[in-house]
């Protein structure tokens, strides 16, 4: 059973707790069945690697790895904030995710039931 996630990958999210506090950045990607998100210049690791061929170069990788989707907030385009998503059902049976602090629509989350 897959966990939800308040981030979608495009969103900008603030960084709450852990070594990287305070830091805002783009997520790259969601792993919903874990609750991790992929943050852009966020939780940096060091990787070693070796050739794999005679003319790949082997040495030190710098990489994101993936945090708990309970330490980012969602960053409000309008507002400029860090705020909870609301959901809201509009008027034509679509729905749409919603800032809280602003109550700005962020972005529809589905078409809606075609009747």
């Amino acid at each position: 059973m897959a966990n939800k996630v308040h981030v979608k990958k495009g969103d900008t999210v603030y960084v709450l707790s852990g070594k990287d506090r305070g830091k805002k950045g783009k997520v790259l990607s969601v792993v919903p069945g874990d609750g991790m998100v992929l943050v852009e210049g966020v939780n940096m690791t060091t990787k070693h690697v070796k050739p794999r061929s005679r003319y790949q170069q082997g040495g030190l990788v710098h990489q994101e790895s993936p945090i708990n989707s309970a330490k980012v907030m969602l960053v409000c385009e309008r507002c400029g904030s860090p705020t909870k998503v609301g959901k809201r059902l509009l008027e034509n049976g679509h729905k749409a995710r919603i800032c809280k602090k602003c109550s700005e629509i962020i972005d529809i989350i589905d078409e809606g039931k075609d009747d």
